[in-house]
């Protein structure tokens, strides 16, 4: 099994910054791809972004492009997702995912195999 605890919502006003954290533990050495996803009030689930556990290979969703960036460091086990130019849209709790197998793209929430709790972030306007 793998565990994945985020960390670092919070509030921001709108332009602000924030970085969050996911944390690994458990069979880490399983995994393919790390993805974010975000839950906005009353919506689905949606797509963030993704990385490969090896290699540097990302893809962004088209609403975060230039602004969001995703990193990993494989000695802490550990993904991060900075988040700047925030907008009041990016309001949502945010969840991390690990991929096992590379099934796709890692675009959808079904190619994931184990999540985590979620982190709030809220924007102000």
């Amino acid at each position: 099994q793998v565990q994945l605890v985020e960390s670092g919502g919070g509030l921001v006003q709108a332009g602000g910054s924030l970085r969050l954290s996911c944390a690994a533990a458990g069979r880490t050495f399983s995994v393919y791809a790390m993805g974010w996803f975000r839950q906005p009030p009353g919506k689905e689930r949606e797509f963030v972004t993704n990385i490969r556990w090896s290699g540097s290979s990302t893809y962004y969703a088209d609403s975060v492009k230039g602004r969001f960036t995703i990193s990993r460091d494989n000695a802490k086990n550990t993904v991060y997702l900075q988040m700047n130019s925030l907008k009041p849209e990016d309001t949502a709790v945010y969840y991390c995912a690990a991929d096992l197998d590379g099934r796709g793209l890692g675009q959808y929430s079904s190619e994931y195999d184990y999540w985590g709790q979620g982190t709030q972030v809220t924007v102000s306007s």
